[in-house]
Formats: structure tokens, sequence, C-alpha cells
């Protein structure tokens, strides 16, 4: 007995220690230059699962709470906006029981994530669910426009939830936005901008900065469909060889140094 009581207090000094020291790191990084928007893909939970002989389940479980950690860890940096490619449209293409599971994790971490007390509410952050929702099950839906709703009037940061989403339905939903507002508007004015396009995106229509940095874990080297839009000009491309579970503020440190150094060669 009191052997366990020894070691849960040396964990607990340790766990002390370890978040102290974060914070303090987390301190000296944010007295340089920040960027307003980052966004990840959420990429490996699947092989992360069955390198540690778990259920596929268990990976995307983990995969959440890394998520909540990178959001808590962007939000002290004071980045503006985070974005995560949680689901793609081509998911639906999964195994019926791996998506019926990642749908249940969806639903049960939303309401999670909106309740007062919970990270959103803690540090002021608006959540958007960007994504072709239509394909969202009712239940899924509702928890989304309930977390949405509760925190419609948070103000200190963004929260892009990307589910279920391709960069190509996204500029599609965009285009077909322009040429509704010309109809709507009875124009003989036939051209469209790229600004335009760039204004109806659905993470422009949520009031979300330009993408500074897009990270993607795992190793794996593509965009898969996600924000290629956004990222066609001023964005840096990171590329983590650390499966997202696993993926924490050592990972990130290395990235936003990049970026400072990068910002400062330009001054």
């Amino acid at each position: 007995m009191l052997l366990r009581l020894i070691s849960s207090s040396l964990a607990w000094l340790r766990d002390q220690a370890s978040a102290r020291a974060e914070d303090a790191l987390i301190a000296v990084l944010a007295a340089g230059p920040i960027p307003q928007h980052v966004a990840f893909i959420l990429d490996g939970n699947r092989r992360y699962a069955r390198s540690k002989g778990m259920q596929v389940k268990q990976g995307h479980t983990d995969g959440f709470y890394t998520l909540r950690k990178m959001l808590e860890i962007c939000i002290k940096l004071k980045v503006r906006c985070v974005s995560a490619y949680a689901f793609s449209i081509e998911n639906f293409k999964r195994s019926p029981e791996e998506v019926t599971a990642l749908m249940d994790l969806a639903e049960e971490k939303l309401l999670e994530l909106c309740q007062k007390g919970d990270i959103l509410d803690q540090y002021g952050i608006r959540l958007v669910v960007v994504g072709h929702r239509d394909m969202l099950p009712e239940r899924v839906l509702a928890a989304a426009e309930k977390a949405e709703n509760m925190t419609k009037n948070n103000n200190r940061a963004i929260f892009n939830l990307c589910m279920p989403y391709t960069s190509r339905d996204e500029i599609t939903t965009a285009v077909q936005s322009v040429i509704q507002s010309r109809l709507d508007d009875d124009t003989d004015d036939t051209e469209i901008t790229a600004e335009e396009i760039d204004a109806h995106l659905m993470t422009s229509v949520a009031g979300s900065p330009p993408l500074d940095i897009l990270v993607r874990s795992s190793g794996v080297k593509r965009l898969s469909d996600y924000m290629l839009w956004q990222c066609s000009e001023d964005t840096q491309l990171q590329f983590s060889s650390t499966y997202w579970p696993e993926f924490g503020i050592w990972d990130f440190v290395p990235i936003i140094l990049d970026y400072q150094r990068k910002v400062w060669s330009k001054a």
C-alpha cells in the first residue's frame, strides 16, 4: 500500500513537472512569430493501433485525445485558428463497421467538447464543422449543430472540424455559391474570379484566416484532397513521421521553429 502511494505520488510530481516545463516552452515560443492558422491531417490512427495490437477503434479514440491536446497547445501559443481533417468523404468507402465506429466516436466527442467547462468553453473556442454535412448521420449532425450553437459566441479562436470533407467538394460548393449569388442578383456579369471563390469557401465563410502551416503525420507525403486551395500559395507544408496518436509538442516544436525562422528570414 505504501509503495503504491509513493509510486502514484512520484508519478503525479513527474506529470506536474512535465506540464510546467511544457508551459514554459510554449511561453518562449509564443514570444516569436506565431502562425494564425494551423491545419492537421490526422493520419496514422489505424497503423498505430495495429502496431500496438489494438482494435482500430482504439486508435481513432487515442487520435481524438491527441487532437484535443494539440488544440490546447495551439491555443496557448495564441494560434487564431486550428483546422483538423477528421473524416474524408472518401472514408465512407471503408468497412461499414469502421464507419459506424467513427460516427459513434464523432457523436460522443462532439457532445463532450461542447460541455460547460470543457476545452472549447475553457478557452473561448468557436467550433465550426466544415464539410458536406448532409452526408452525416442525423444523430451526428444533431451533435455537430448542438456543439456549434453552444460555442457560437466564443471569439478567442476558431476550431474547424473538417468532416466529411474533401477540397474538391469545398471548391465545387464555393463555385456553385458564386453562381447562385449571381442568379439571385440577376446580373449579366458571367466572370467568376478567384477572389470570389476564395470568399465562398467554407473555411472563409467561417472566418478562418489564411492557412500558414499544414501538418501531416505518419510519414505520408501527400495532401489527400485537403485544403488544396488554401495551401496553394504561402502555406508551409510539414510532414512528420510520427503516427497521429503519438504526435505531441516535441513533434510540433521544430515545425513552429521552422516557421519562425522563415518569417525572420523575410524580415
